[in-house]
């Protein structure tokens, strides 16, 4: 299984939903970049095998998570995401997200910081 990443910046959050809530850890990681930063927790940025594991914990809550972007900002191929999002109803968070358009014209995540304003 492969995930459509998308051109337009605003729509890479749902892009993200989309492989999260596949239950794919590898449809997750396509949504980075190779050296791409999640910070599960704040205070504590991860990446590689770390990133992984970290959102494999969160798909492993079994709720789908729901992503609504409150803005976005780009700058020629950066972008800033600001996000609020939830898993099931019990765990909730803005997200200060950035996000890079590649050479393929897709966007990937940079930093992604889910509690972003914590």
């Amino acid at each position: 299984m492969d995930i459509a990443l998308t051109t337009e910046a605003g729509r890479h959050p749902a892009v993200f939903a989309r492989a999260f809530n596949s239950g794919d850890p590898d449809l997750v990681e396509a949504v980075y970049e190779t050296r791409g930063v999640l910070v599960p927790e704040p205070g504590r940025p991860v990446t590689g095998a770390d990133r992984r594991a970290a959102n494999r914990a969160f798909q492993g809550l079994g709720r789908p998570i729901d992503v609504r972007p409150r803005h976005v900002y780009v700058a020629g191929d950066l972008a800033l995401l600001i996000v609020d999002w939830t898993i099931g109803e019990d765990v909730r968070g803005t997200a200060t997200d950035v996000a890079r358009r590649g050479a393929d014209g897709k966007w990937r995540y940079v930093i992604d910081n889910p509690f972003g304003v914590a």
